[in-house]
């Protein structure tokens, strides 16, 4: 290819990625739904959109590397410390129950319905195990289902993703080895390669910890550092022993999510724009190598596949693992109702499927046109259907806002009480032993967790909150803390304007919206409280009194508006008004 034809495949592969998560993001989609026919129509239609003649032999090495980091990443959200109470028994149930039982629904299926040889077929039902957090976690966002369920939910998401890379990896090394060698040298290949990728794991948590707790490296850099680190270790073990790299990348992940006094949640979030960009750059590459010609004969054959996995395999997976837990039926029942196909499930055919083709394995070349298809086939179903099974099985979390205030000061629990009073889920956070006791006097809820991981509400326990007001007498944190929790479509994040416009480091400069009228800052707020002001909830027909202060619109569904200087409230008849009188 010239020049001008790379530059132009590249561009519009950057281009055509981000703009269908920027699309996916508008509709409310998982952007899954969009990046496969956009990235397979992208493929069929042009000759630039072509990975493998862009890349050449470089193409299935970056996706083993892409991979590497998206479970390196997988791995930064699985603080088992978080994962506890009976939450915990279903997941485990769940994953040790459901990946044998999906694994055999998916080879057995691919043997019937689609003629492939017992060796590719074990291939392919191992990648099939797989879910991820990528697709399901949207879906959640949307159906907005109870806390407990969504932790379950989003926890086996989460803890699936490196186990089916994992399985993978074990089913990939074990064909490989059996066209030449027995069962013994198979196992012991195998433990070859995890313990290579064990200690890569260890070397590269080594230099992260040296880099990010001992240089105290900037956010920015510290990124740059976990990327380069995973690449660069991923890359070494695949070197050493082929797909030992994926272990590593999932073990550095693991370890540090669960390292004492090292903050993962704090940097996450900047390691998280990186991976999105990864995701969307790969799902448009690996669709584009999916030609029609390939899935000319898998159609019908693969809908039976999709059928039996969402009909047969799962329901069965969730009968096993949840009978006899405190699950209500409903939510039994949801979960046999939601396990779609993600990004790992397609970089592993990707990846594993084309090397197995190369190899002239019987029925390889269809591992990656057939995985397409289901992924398509389950996010396309469970997107449609969620929200309506959860609505009918009752297991959707009321639509009343759930807001969470971070704040201690006696107006902010005041301020708290009378939205509570109001119908409204509260849920607060402070930093201090004193004022966290003072909420828990009030009779508000508490949310637990460290400062920022709680404040921005990544911690597992805070499923279902619809807004962050950040309130506290800081404003550099306030608006360090909404930057941090900002672009997650699930929750919108509000901050007090800090005290004066010039005042603090970050403040002036940088955060989410503000709310409450200029005036109304901690200060304000604070004189206004001691002077004997308290906010009060009355109906919106009388309009707002003389001297009194606007602060939120409930509306009659539950929603709740913040006043804020960009967006003045227009009260309607029926609407609450939660006012600060005049002191």
């Amino acid at each position: 290819m010239t020049t001008d034809q790379v530059l132009v495949g590249i561009s519009s592969i950057l281009a055509l990625a981000v703009g269908s998560q920027v699309l996916a993001h508008w509709l409310r989609l998982p952007s899954l739904i969009i990046l496969l026919p956009v990235g397979f129509a992208a493929g069929a239609l042009t000759t630039d959109v072509d990975p493998q003649q862009l890349l050449g032999p470089a193409f299935q090495p970056l996706v083993s590397l892409a991979v590497a980091v998206i479970l390196y990443d997988a791995g930064l959200g699985l603080d088992m410390a978080k994962l506890r109470g009976d939450t915990r028994g279903v997941v485990i149930r769940l994953i040790v129950t459901g990946v044998p039982i999906t694994f055999c629904f998916g080879a057995g299926l691919a043997v019937l319905l689609l003629g492939m040889g017992t060796s590719s077929a074990l291939m392919l039902g191992a990648i099939l195990v797989v879910s991820g957090p990528t697709v399901v976690g949207p879906l959640l966002a949307y159906v907005q289902p109870t806390a407990r369920l969504q932790r379950v939910l989003a926890w086996e998401g989460s803890l699936i993703d490196p186990i089916g890379g994992i399985l993978g990896a074990v089913i990939f090394h074990a064909l490989l080895a059996s066209t030449y060698h027995g069962l013994g040298y198979q196992v012991g290949q195998f433990v070859l390669s995890v313990v290579i990728g064990l200690v890569g794991a260890a070397l590269g948590v080594g230099a992260l910890w040296l880099c990010l707790r001992r240089l105290e490296l900037g956010e920015v850099l510290g990124t740059s550092v976990q990327l380069a680190v995973v690449v660069a270790v991923a890359g070494a073990c695949d070197v050493v022993r082929e797909d030992a790299g994926l272990i590593a990348a999932i073990g550095m992940g693991v370890a540090l999510s669960n390292l004492p006094g090292f903050d993962v949640a704090a940097r996450r979030p900047f390691f998280e724009t990186m991976v999105q960009l990864i995701i969307g750059v790969l799902f448009i590459s690996i669709s584009a190598t999916v030609t029609p010609t390939s899935l000319a004969n898998l159609w019908l054959p693969t809908i039976g596949l999709v059928a039996g996995l969402v009909l047969l395999a799962r329901p069965l997976v969730a009968v096993v693992a949840t009978t006899r837990t405190e699950l209500t039926k409903g939510e039994r029942r949801f979960t046999g109702w939601m396990a779609p196909r993600g990004i790992v499930a397609a970089a592993t055919a990707s990846t594993f499927g084309t090397q197995l083709a190369f190899a002239s394995l019987p029925g390889a070349a269809r591992i990656l046109p057939v995985t397409f298809l289901v992924i398509v086939a389950t996010v396309v179903i469970y997107g449609l259907t969620a929200a309506p099974v959860a609505r009918y099985l009752g297991v959707t979390r009321p639509t009343r806002a759930r807001p969470l205030l971070v704040g201690g000061e006696p107006w902010v629990i005041d301020l708290a009480r009378t939205l509570q009073g109001a119908g409204l889920d509260v849920a607060m956070w402070a930093a201090s032993e004193e004022q966290r006791t003072q909420i828990a006097g009030a009779g508000l809820e508490l949310a637990e967790g460290e400062l920022l991981a709680a404040a921005t509400a990544t911690g597992a326990e805070l499923e279902g909150i619809t807004s962050v007001l950040f309130l506290t007498e800081d404003d550099d944190f306030n608006a360090l803390a909404s930057t941090v929790m900002a672009g997650r479509p699930e929750t919108t994040v509000y901050r007090l304007a800090p005290r004066e416009p010039t005042h603090g480091v970050i403040a002036p400069y940088t955060g989410a919206e503000t709310v409450f009228a200029p005036t109304l800052t901690h200060t304000g707020l604070t004189s206004r409280h001691d002077a004997g002001a308290r906010t009060v909830a009355v109906p919106a027909d009388g309009g707002v009194p003389t001297g009194a202060d606007l602060l939120f619109l409930i509306e009659p569904d539950g929603s709740l508006l913040p006043e804020t200087p960009a967006h003045s409230l227009s009260p309607q008849a029926g609407d609450t008004l939660v006012l600060l009188p005049a002191a």
